[in-house]
């Protein structure tokens, strides 16, 4: 039922707006997300990717909002069993979330936790 009122979302988006616009890279991260919940990870990765690129191409190279794209395409990475990929867009996030956020962010600490999991692989 969420994919269905995401897609809703994303078509009225898609008519009102221009193709860079941030809240589009909002939608298909919804949408990514409920294909990463419903263990789709081929169709989370195309959803996270699109989401990705409308990011990078409207913010700094260290905003926050990349390091949780990257962080969330490291974590279907690691579903998928591709380690190496997961590691290397789990360093990104992290890398991003040193430079922006508290030692003690929540989401700092959950990135090191998602990077000490896949290294354990």
């Amino acid at each position: 039922k969420a994919l269905e009122f995401y897609e809703k979302a994303l078509k009225i988006r898609e008519k009102a707006l221009p193709s860079n616009h941030p809240d589009l890279a909002t939608s298909y991260n919804n949408i990514g997300g409920v294909y990463d919940d419903m263990c789709d990870y081929s169709k989370a990765l195309e959803f996270y990717e699109k989401s990705l690129k409308i990011t990078e191409k409207g913010l700094p190279p260290n905003h926050p909002d990349l390091a949780i794209s990257y962080g969330n395409i490291g974590q279907v990475y690691n579903n998928m069993g591709n380690y190496s990929n997961a590691l290397s867009f789990l360093e990104k996030a992290l890398t991003i979330q040193q430079k922006t956020l508290p030692p003690s962010h929540p989401h700092i600490k959950e990135t090191i936790r998602r990077i000490n999991n896949v290294k354990k692989v």
